[in-house]
């Protein structure tokens, strides 16, 4: 417990550190850009096919002229919009974190390894492709459980529970690789992951539950989310970046020196088994 305590304010600290928050905007303008150009080229297609869609159905379309008739005919144009934007932001969440595994946790690593665990050997049990593979692999199986689980958030208990669980479990498989690939070898990872399963899933679930705060800038804003969709966003990108990065330097902090303690433990280990042999 006081590992993942001492981690986290370590985390916290890192995440004000300048070379941190300059590394945030490479994902930001990558993600931004791809996301200001779905914008560009489908966003009114995809407003008009979304609308054409509720329109057809027919509790929908009910529920849409008793509106107009208490005077909420705004909510009618703004639907379309806001179910558009629900159905980005899972993508957002997603490209943000792969973003961030790709190009900010190798440098976060280097930085806490420089700054607190100079000695600590490398290993390499992970190369730049299994990461790869492992991240795609896990991202899309998350997707497909929100897509799954979507139904389950209208009853108002599992929509606190469902999505910040399945981001949880998304941190701790990405970040719990990644973090180790470059000091622990292959068999050191798979020990230590299997040993703190417990302690980085837990992480993983905060994490999961910080990842929710800047989705209320949608519940926020309400309408006004979709007169400034582009802004909105590209705020929210930024968030979801720092939040991310604030994940992968907690991870660091707790797995790096979970691996130190390890090493540290096999002398005193293998001198016990020479003294009873």
């Amino acid at each position: 417990m006081q590992g993942l305590v001492d981690s986290f304010w370590r985390a916290v600290a890192y995440c004000l550190h300048p070379r941190v928050n300059a590394l945030s905007l490479l994902p930001l303008l990558i993600a931004g850009g791809l996301v200001f150009a779905f914008m560009f080229f489908f966003w009114e297609g995809a407003i008009a096919g979304v609308r054409e869609t509720l329109e057809s159905w027919r509790l929908v379309e009910s529920l849409l002229q008793w509106l107009d008739k208490m005077g909420l005919q705004s909510f009618r144009s703004a639907l379309a919009a806001i179910v558009v934007l629900a159905g980005v932001l899972p993508v957002v969440i997603l490209l943000s974190l792969l973003l961030v595994a790709l190009l900010m946790t190798p440098a976060i690593v280097r930085l806490v390894a420089e700054r607190r665990f100079p000695l600590l050997e490398k290993k390499r049990g992970g190369t730049l492709l299994q990461s790869a593979v492992a991240s795609l692999g896990a991202a899309l199986l998350a997707l497909v459980l929100l897509i799954l689980s979507m139904p389950l958030w209208l009853v108002p208990p599992l929509v606190m529970v469902l999505p910040p669980l399945i981001w949880g479990w998304l941190t701790y498989r990405v970040f719990g690789f990644e973090v180790l690939a470059e000091h622990a070898s292959a068999e050191e990872r798979r020990a230590l992951l299997r040993q703190h399963r417990i302690q980085m899933l837990a992480m993983g679930i905060v994490c999961g539950y910080l990842g929710a705060l800047p989705s209320l800038i949608w519940a926020v804003a309400g309408v006004t989310a979709v007169i400034f969709a582009p802004f909105v966003v590209l705020l929210a990108i930024w968030l979801y970046t720092l939040m991310f990065a604030f994940s992968t330097a907690w991870f660091t902090h707790y797995a790096l020196g979970a691996l130190q303690a390890r090493r540290s433990a096999q002398p005193v280990a293998e001198s016990a088994v020479i003294i009873e042999s």
